[in-house]
């Protein structure tokens, strides 16, 4: 049987689109010995050209799929994906983004708070590569399924030069143990399926199978029946939160940072200029 289609959002900017599906029925799998109920389970299928960057048009698309997810079906668990075999994104169109007043504070940070406040389960399943702002967009979700054969996860920003800021850094921080996160952020490292696995940046290695028998094996279809799933991930990514909500507060932080290195700086270059003139002054005796 083929997915169910519920709704297609067009993406303009690139000629792309954002379709919500249901997927076929699956016999009940060995680790739930149930049927899952498709009709609680939202596939989200992003395709935007070349490689699912993520620009303005594409998050205000994506906010609006998850919108109507909310506000006109019943409460289930969201799994996003794409429809572009090679990547799952290759994070932001770093161009567009500084060129774009309030991208950051309005639209990626509005796509991460939203994220991880959804009163759902969502789950990333990662058929291909998540770079940079992809793998953040990623580590918002509940939950990451990636492909054990294909593509890497990788937060590169080191290697051209744009520092990570506190609401990109701190759901790492959070999620993941502190050797892993050196590895990601201060190396760049490149990290495959079964890898990522290992150190718990995914939660399950798969497909589109294998992430609905992760589904049906931990009842993830009714979790969030009560009405309250939203408010614990609140409570539970507090800090995550206030780090998005209190942004200027972080501009703030960095700034006085910024200065107390130039005062340091400062310090230390003249400590070796001394340094310097004893070392010339003692060769001139000799």
């Amino acid at each position: 049987m083929s997915p169910t289609t519920l709704f297609t959002l067009p993406i303009p900017s690139t000629g792309g689109t954002i379709t919500c599906t249901n997927p076929p029925p699956l016999p009940p799998s060995p680790t739930s010995k149930r049927e899952l109920d498709v009709k609680k389970i939202y596939i989200l299928t992003f395709i935007s050209p070349p490689d699912n960057r993520l620009t303005p048009i594409f998050i205000k698309t994506f906010l609006l799929a998850l919108d109507i997810l909310e506000h006109r079906y019943p409460k289930g668990v969201v799994i996003t994906t794409s429809g572009i075999g090679k990547f799952y994104s290759n994070g932001l169109d770093l161009e567009l983004a500084m060129a774009t007043e309030g991208f950051f504070e309005r639209d990626l940070w509005g796509l991460f708070r939203r994220l991880i406040t959804y009163p759902m389960p969502t789950i990333a399943l990662l058929n291909g590569h998540a770079f940079a702002g992809g793998l953040m967009l990623a580590m918002y979700h509940d939950y990451r399924v990636m492909n054990p054969t294909r593509g890497y996860l990788c937060l590169n920003e080191i290697e051209f030069g744009v520092p990570l800021q506190t609401p990109m850094m701190s759901i790492f921080k959070e999620k993941l143990p502190a050797t892993a996160l050196r590895d990601l952020v201060l190396e760049a490292k490149r990290v495959g399926g079964n890898d990522a696995l290992s150190i718990g940046l995914v939660d399950a290695v798969g497909g589109v199978k294998e992430v609905l028998e992760f589904v049906g094996g931990r009842g993830l279809e009714g979790k969030a029946q009560s009405g309250i799933y939203g408010v614990m991930k609140e409570e539970m990514y507090r800090g995550v939160l206030g780090g998005i909500d209190g942004h200027k507060g972080n501009l703030e932080w960095r700034e006085g940072v910024e200065e107390r290195k130039g005062v340091l700086d400062g310090e230390a270059r003249e400590r070796v200029e001394g340094w310097e003139r004893e070392r010339e002054n003692g060769k001139a005796k000799l």
